[in-house]
């Protein structure tokens, strides 16, 4: 097998994570801030500030999942039914958040049931997916590379608790989005709510990073070896080097650069779980090349992935671009 293309495919999937990661997310952390107030005009504003971008952003969710499974289906195979119960919770979550929205606009004034439903489709696909996350860096039970656990191996302290450091995660993203992309009492109170969302968000990160090694000998073995440490020390220092600005841009006049800190804090985040896991894409036993599909496949998909995958940037670039600009409470595009 060429070692190379089980490499590739491992970037592209983990890049189209990440890059759903943040763009779906500051939209769920929307819908998750929903709650915080009341006033029609204002969760109007909310909505309006992502209405253009919700739907393209999942794209990447797609690409994820389809990569998976062409690339690496022996994972997809034990991924899928260690995680039925999550995964359908979320996708079933993102359905409702997608009906909801379209809903909302065409309910009015008969809409609270769609507002419950935007927020709580929301929070659980944010929660769902935490508990992925928790469950991929735990470890899956393998035997003969067949999924050999419980269906609820997944359901530990652990997951439950990558589960709210996700929806806290989110939250802060959709809290910065606001203070970049709105203005008046929306923005004024995302100010507010960033600042506490953004210690979470860290203190999160800070328990993650004693949890996984302290419970994984593998994972401290890799970070805490001293040639390691010297390599790797970098990722944690430049993670709170980001929190520490974001705070202080989060108590001054800036807009954008609270936003673009917290995205930074998530790709060092993220960064740091590939660092503790590489080149297992099943932890703790299966590496990328275990579970590769062939050469010939890899090939086959990568020339398709050349064409759509630069089709996808340029055209989220250009709606990015397209809409820019600040959304007031008197502005949509419904």
């Amino acid at each position: 097998m060429e070692w190379y293309l089980p490499v590739i495919w491992a970037g592209v999937i983990g890049s189209a994570v990440m890059l759903y990661v943040i763009l779906d997310g500051f939209d769920l952390g929307i819908a998750i801030l929903f709650p915080t107030t009341k006033d029609e005009g204002e969760r109007d504003q909310m909505m309006n500030s992502v209405a253009p971008f919700w739907d393209g952003n999942e794209t990447w969710l797609v690409l994820g999942g389809a990569g998976l499974w062409v690339a690496f289906p022996y994972a997809y195979a034990i991924i899928m039914p260690a995680f039925y119960i999550p995964v359908i919770l979320m996708l079933l979550a993102l359905i409702f958040r997608g009906v909801a929205f379209e809903f909302r606009w065409v309910a009015k004034p008969h809409h609270k049931i769609w507002d419950l439903a935007f927020w709580a489709g929301s929070t659980l696909a944010a929660f769902a997916q935490g508990l992925i996350l928790g469950g991929l860096l735990q470890g899956v039970k393998v035997v003969d590379k067949q999924f050999a656990g419980g269906p609820f191996d997944w359901l530990t302290p652990f997951t439950v608790m990558c589960g709210i450091g996700v929806v806290i995660g989110y939250a802060t993203l959709g809290a910065t989005w606001l203070v970049y992309k709105t203005e008046g009492p929306v923005a004024d109170r995302a100010r507010r709510q960033a600042k506490a969302l953004l210690l979470g968000l860290l203190a999160f990160a800070v328990l993650v990073s004693l949890w996984t090694p302290y419970a994984h000998p593998r994972i401290a073995a890799r970070w805490f070896t001293p040639s390691n440490l010297m390599l790797l020390w970098p990722l944690p220092v430049l993670t709170a080097i980001c929190g520490y600005f974001a705070w202080k841009r989060l108590h001054g006049a800036h807009e954008f650069t609270p936003f673009a800190l917290t995205i930074a804090i998530f790709v060092l985040c993220f960064l740091g779980l590939a660092v503790s896991n590489y080149p297992h894409l099943v932890p703790p036993d299966l590496t990328i090349w275990d579970t590769a599909a062939a050469p010939s496949s890899h090939i086959f998909v990568l020339i398709g992935v050349s064409f759509l995958l630069p089709t996808i940037l340029f055209y989220t670039a250009f709606v990015y671009w397209t809409f820019r600009g600040k959304v007031r409470i008197d502005s949509g595009y419904h």
